[in-house]
């Protein structure tokens, strides 16, 4: 058995890196005079808040009206980490609404974007945020299916950046729980996310009440206001006793407002009649919602001034301590049987966008104003509020929605499908390895076809080409305390990720290597086209081939440091790897990167796979979790290396020892050697006991070297087949 990786060694040389990470400072990189150059007046950035990390805005055409907004970075309030580990910063203003003023992106680390697709898409898909409002729940699609949901409602989805999938849908996290932050601190919202989507009224949920019946049941709100409580609403201010009709009746009521939610049928039709509702709700656009409204007495919802089609002055709507706008719906109303004589009655409107959940309690507010004196009169505004809340008998509430990094897997579940498939497949190849591989044919078929759905799908399809990238973006995460969560959100590289871990401990590091890495698959493809047409092949010198093997663990070294100690250098460091250049973006970069790619591929036609034995970074790292191994499973017998040379000669990755021995850590898992051993025709011991009349059992039986003829021996010593037995 091959000796096991000491993980006591391993942390040890690590720590020094884990405890100098946190010197590296995670922060804003933003001044007020940066900020200031942004937001020109009529904006005015104000000095930064002590309690939470943000500017506030202020707007010279409303100087009394405080903060219209706020700026702030993205890394001060969720620096969550990016594919590569390192978070991304982005300047985010809202307004007091909780409306997106503006997202610019500062600073990323993303590789996709550093010199792949570059940042052009990138910042095309954050100008999609200006306009949406937090209230709103925002996602992200992308090439692989919409995650938009049936009927629309709230929801938003932004356009996805093909080939950043994940990336992008880290920035949308980083963007909304920034946002969210500041909101919550300052605007006193609620995130919706927190409760779920909002109720919608059950279509199926009807019962014929009249007006009597609807106030019995609490399926409208009343709030009647007598005069002797207005005049307490007054009470020591300037609007106190001047209503002299009230003072002389108080127990008469100044207004009773009545409202009533529309869209749940059994309101709707009471209050509208079957056809007139019928035509409202097909009037409505989805996640719309409609309120009626009516007011009775000597005091009046709607004022002189009041124009149609907007918001009454007087009438206010609000849940969970935030307003929500109300627009006044044209639509012929006649008052129910057994109504009150109203002196308004409207049906307004509120939009999707607003956030209203119907099912939770809402307050009407109801402005009184008063005046005092004749000439230059002081104005006094009191609010009266009815607190109204539908029977949640008449709503159902949708799921939940998934998280973001769900969404990510239900988008991509027929490339997982597929590709778990195609796992499952090499699984039950390479434990049941002698069917397959005992027929040279019949293995390079399969080897071909399995290589070419690794590069075409896996690779250029799927975006599922692991990378260096991965295993330092996770040192920085785990060193920052940040976790993990970013791999949630490339659901294909975390699948082969798992499986790869798996393998480690049952075949060793070859798996990955020799079957599932696109850019070792390219490789393989090259060197194929360079026998076919002659090219010469040429065997490293066995201590140049053991010094390149070293540096692999230098590289690897270098790496690991340099993204714990100075990331912006691991950036540019890890393009020693040409998988981004030749997989991820398609050779689609400037002419530097493309042409060391393809530099990298021609050397694998003059020594067979060269990248991925000499130079690979993450091979480095596969043969250090190889280690975990727990098997010797490729067969071998007593024969082999004593004297039997023949597959040692034969192996391209020089992956035998001259005694015989399978070198774990430098084998690709090809199964060359195992259709050797299995094939009667090709296995020179089984030949040369042939040829002496005794049969070979599958360990082999020993052989004294004087039983061997000279002949044979030489045969076994060299690269030729041996002769066929008679």
């Amino acid at each position: 058995m091959s000796a096991r990786f000491d993980f006591g060694v391993f942390r040890l040389l690590l720590s020094p890196i884990l405890l100098a990470f946190p010197l590296v400072c995670i922060a804003g990189e933003l001044t007020q005079a940066d900020l200031s150059r942004r937001f020109q007046p009529p904006l005015h950035v104000q000095p930064k808040l002590a309690d939470v990390p943000a500017w506030p805005l202020t707007s010279e055409l409303e100087p009394d009206a405080g903060p219209i907004g706020y700026a702030f970075e993205s890394i001060d309030l969720a620096p969550i980490p990016g594919f590569e580990g390192t978070p991304m910063n982005l300047l985010v203003a809202v307004d007091r609404k909780g409306a997106f003023i503006d997202v610019e992106v500062l600073r990323q680390h993303e590789p996709v974007f550093l010199s792949g697709l570059g940042e052009v898409p990138l910042k095309e898909f954050v100008r999609q945020y200006a306009g949406k409002n937090l209230r709103q729940e925002i996602t992200v699609s992308s090439i692989y299916g919409s995650t938009r949901s049936a009927g629309g409602g709230n929801r938003v989805v932004l356009d996805g950046v093909t080939k950043a999938t994940a990336s992008v849908r880290i920035v949308n996290q980083s963007v909304l729980a920034a946002a969210f932050a500041v909101a919550r601190a300052k605007l006193g919202f609620t995130d919706p996310g927190a409760r779920g989507p909002a109720a919608q009224a059950r279509a199926d949920v009807f019962e014929p009440l009249d007006f009597a019946g609807l106030q019995a049941r609490g399926l409208i709100g009343h709030l009647r206001l007598a005069n002797a409580e207005a005049e307490r609403l007054f009470a020591g201010t300037d609007g106190a006793e001047v209503d002299e009709e009230g003072l002389a009746h108080p127990q008469d009521a100044l207004v009773d407002l009545y409202v009533g939610y529309l869209n749940a049928p059994t309101i709707g039709r009471a209050l509208l009649g079957d056809a007139h509702y019928a035509d409202l709700m097909q009037r409505l656009e989805p996640g719309q919602h409609v309120l009626w409204v009516g007011t009775s007495g000597r005091y009046a919802m709607l004022d002189e001034a009041f124009v149609p089609g907007t918001q009454p002055q007087r009438l206010a709507l609000a849940q969970n301590d935030l307003p929500v706008e109300l627009r006044d719906m044209p639509f012929d109303l006649t008052p129910p049987a057994g109504a009150p004589q109203f002196n308004a009655l409207r049906v307004f409107r509120v939009y999707a966008q607003a956030g209203l959940d119907p099912a939770r309690p809402m307050q009407v507010g109801l402005t009184i104003t008063r005046a005092k004196g004749m000439m230059l009169p002081r104005i006094t505004h009191k609010t009266a509020t009815l607190d109204y809340a539908p029977p949640a008998a008449l709503f159902v509430y949708p799921p939940k929605p998934l998280p973001e990094w769900l969404l990510a897997w239900h988008g991509r579940w027929p490339d997982l499908a597929l590709i778990a498939l195609a796992l499952i497949l090499l699984s039950v190849v390479l434990s049941r390895p002698k069917w397959i591989a005992r027929d040279a044919k019949r293995l390079q078929t399969f080897r071909i076809a399995f290589l070419a759905f690794t590069l075409i799908y896996i690779g250029w399809q799927a975006q599922g080409q692991l990378s260096i990238v991965q295993i330092t973006g996770a040192v920085k995460s785990l060193a920052a305390g940040q976790g993990l969560a970013s791999f949630l959100y490339d659901p294909v590289s975390l699948l082969l990720i798992a499986f790869t871990l798996v393998t480690f401990l049952v075949w060793g590091r070859g798996t990955f290597c020799g079957w599932l890495c696109p850019f070792g698959a390219m490789q393989e493809f090259v060197a194929l086209a360079a026998k076919w047409l002659r090219v010469p092949q040429w065997r490293l010198p066995a201590a140049l081939a053991r010094a390149l093997d070293r540096g692999r663990y230098a590289i690897l070294a270098a790496l690991v440091l340099a993204a714990a100690l100075a990331p912006r250098l691991a950036e540019s460091m890890v393009e020693i790897e040409p998988f981004k250049t030749a997989i991820t973006v398609n050779f689609d970069r400037i002419w530097t990167f493309v042409a060391y790619a393809v530099a990298m591929l021609l050397a694998g036609a003059f020594v067979y796979k060269f990248f991925c034995r000499y130079l690979c970074p993450l091979g480095a790292v596969m043969v250090l979790g190889g280690k975990l191994r727990r098997f010797d499973w490729l067969a071998r017998r007593l024969e082999c290396g004593q004297p039997c040379q023949s597959c040692r000669h034969r192996c391209e990755y020089d992956a035998i020892e001259r005694s015989g021995a399978i070198r774990y850590d430098d084998c690709f898992q090809c199964l060359d050697c195992v259709g050797i051993y299995h094939d009667p025709q090709r296995c020179a011991p089984v030949l040369l006991y042939r040829r002496k009349g005794r049969i070979v059992t599958p360990n082999g039986a020993p052989l004294a070297p004087d039983e061997l003829p000279l002949a044979a021996q030489v045969s076994c010593d060299s690269s030729a087949k041996p002769a066929p037995s008679s």
